[in-house]
């Protein structure tokens, strides 16, 4: 591709140039075979000069050419990096989100379920006080209750634990 530039630029400089050369020889028109030679002569030297500037010429615009494409690639190159910051960043925003409503989720359920047990343990005792005040039950039958009923405080301790464990995670995931 670059060269394909290159060479498109060393024509077309050259085309000029030429097309240049011809319209100023187009002015004298010798009748004289020795003016003509000699004319032929300037020419052929005026073309070497110009194919020497041309080249110069040419080599100033490949030059420039080499510098703009370095500078736009590079520009591109730090565009493109910046973007890919910007996309990690916005990736890393959205999963510290969905961490935080996944966390708000579970904080919720374990909430709503931390009240469905000490409604179940309030059911329980009252359930334990009831049959205890008609004398239904017996001693190894009010131990089994009471046994029941331990067990569902400690679930409940359990579950209040995690809550509070939820709620400090949440906290430093939102500060």
């Amino acid at each position: 591709m670059k060269t394909k530039i290159i060479l498109a630029l060393l024509f077309a400089s050259q085309s000029v140039l030429s097309i240049a050369q011809e319209v100023k020889d187009t002015v004298t028109v010798p009748v004289d075979s020795v003016q003509l030679k000699q004319i032929q002569i300037e020419n052929t030297a005026q073309k070497k000069r110009n194919t020497v500037l041309s080249s110069e010429e040419i080599l100033s615009i490949q030059n420039a050419t080499l510098e703009k494409q370095k500078e736009t690639e590079a520009a591109a190159k730090k565009l493109e990096k910046e973007q890919k910051k910007l996309e990690k960043e916005q990736r890393r925003f959205e999963k510290t989100q969905d961490k935080i409503a996944s966390a708000e989720k579970s904080l919720i359920k374990d909430k709503k379920r931390l009240v469905n047990e000490k409604e179940k343990l309030e059911k329980m005792k009252a359930k334990l006080d009831k049959n205890k005040r008609k004398g239904k039950l017996s001693d190894t039958e009010i131990e089994k209750e009471n046994i029941k009923i331990s067990k569902q405080q400690i679930e409940i301790n359990e579950l209040q634990n995690d809550i509070d464990k939820a709620e400090i995670k949440l906290n430093k995931l939102r500060g």
